[in-house]
């Protein structure tokens, strides 16, 4: 059976017009290859999506082209607005980031990002439960806007302390922290990821960096799906492409991840695939899809 209403949780657009949103101040400082080598505006991800199968997806601030500034992704959403939602960046440790949020949340926005360590860009001097962010995080749980997380494993300890003391933040934790796999089932090298699953709060988007990275050593990726839904549930797991991040189409990332989910049950896959993105973000419940 095929599914229906699939979306994508995690896909990033850059304008092809510069001088209106210009790359500015990447996250880093550096601008992330991807972004300059294979942009996607917004009219070209609505068409990718079409080709691809997937009925809505979730525009993520691309923190390493354009920084804090979420101009872009909100010029998406009203581009197609039958085809978007969108997620809006913030410096977490910002005096003025309360004030940035209401800002953009006014604009029509339906998550915050808080980015720490990716690919082109790392702080590791910033913590997620520093207490200088407190009033941020209580803000944001009083709310409930869910806050898309990420890091890498070196940071669950605090994200861990960080769900402790704010047991109502809906938080997604991208990526997965992109944990250790090559060692294979059972993947005791993940520990410190499986053990966060006491945190009913917590929600993981299982993207093509997972897909890809449960390929690599003794890992495989049908394998490490059924430990994570075995561990966590579907309802608390959603698919993101990361597209155009990634390398390849989003066809190919949507077939890629239907691929590794083809042994979990069909209930698991919708929500995977549909179910858990609804039921975090209920503005796609009123968007009709492509």
């Amino acid at each position: 059976m095929t599914l229906q209403n699939i979306v994508d949780t995690h896909c990033h657009i850059i304008s092809d017009e510069p001088a209106r949103f210009p790359a500015l101040a990447p996250m880093g400082g550096k601008q992330s290859d991807w972004s300059k080598e294979r942009p996607v505006n917004s009219h070209q991800m609505a068409q990718h999506m079409k080709d691809a199968g997937v009925s809505k997806s979730v525009l993520v601030q691309a923190s390493t082209c354009y920084g804090h500034d979420s101009s872009y992704v909100v010029q998406g959403t009203k581009d197609h607005p039958e085809a978007f939602i969108g997620v809006f960046s913030v410096d977490f440790l910002d005096p003025t980031a309360i004030a940035q949020i209401q800002h953009w949340r006014q604009q029509g926005m339906s998550g915050v990002r808080l980015f720490i360590a990716g690919h082109t860009a790392q702080d590791s001097s910033k913590k997620l439960d520093d207490p200088r962010a407190f009033e941020l995080w209580d803000a944001i749980s009083s709310q409930e806007i869910p806050v898309c997380v990420q890091i890498r494993s070196d940071g669950l300890a605090s994200l861990q302390n960080l769900l402790t003391r704010f047991p109502k933040a809906i938080v997604l934790l991208d990526h997965f922290a992109r944990p250790e796999m090559q060692d294979g089932p059972p993947y005791a090298s993940a520990n410190t990821l499986f053990e966060l699953a006491k945190f009913q709060n917590l929600h993981f988007k299982l993207t093509t960096h997972i897909v890809r990275d449960s390929k690599l050593g003794l890992a495989d990726s049908q394998s490490f799906f059924k430990k994570v839904v075995d561990v966590f549930g579907a309802k608390r797991i959603a698919w993101g492409s990361n597209f155009p991040a990634n390398t390849g189409s989003l066809k190919d990332h949507l077939k890629e991840a239907l691929a590794a989910a083809e042994p979990l049950s069909l209930s698991d896959q919708e929500w995977i695939f549909s179910k858990t993105a609804h039921q975090l973000y209920p503005e796609l419940n009123n968007i009709k899809g492509v």
